[in-house]
């Protein structure tokens, strides 16, 4: 994990249409919650297993937080722990990496 950035867990149809549109408006969830949930390096394990499990062809974003601003809010949540939230639409040049997990 690169400093100061998270990752955004996606299923293949998500990842497809964020190229296509080249911004991401957020999963059925993000849109339901008001933001874009994201995971650190640590907490990712464990979103997928939680919220992917036995989903297959899901896609890792890395996304720089650094040049997204105020849009970065980190908040409480499983846990009490804080976990990055975006409140906007994310650019797809704020993602550095992107790898597949099947």
């Amino acid at each position: 994990m690169t400093a100061g950035t998270a990752f955004k867990v996606l299923t293949a149809q998500q990842w497809s249409d964020f190229e296509r549109e080249r911004v991401f408006r957020g999963a059925p969830v993000d849109i339901e919650d008001g933001y874009i949930h994201l995971s650190t390096a640590e907490q990712l394990e464990e979103t997928i297993a939680k919220y992917f499990a036995g989903e297959a062809g899901l896609m890792i974003a890395e996304v720089d937080l650094t040049g997204l601003g105020d849009a970065v809010r980190w908040e409480p949540a499983r846990g009490g722990a804080l976990f990055p939230h975006i409140y906007a639409e994310l650019p797809i040049h704020a993602v550095v990496s992107l790898q597949r997990r099947d």
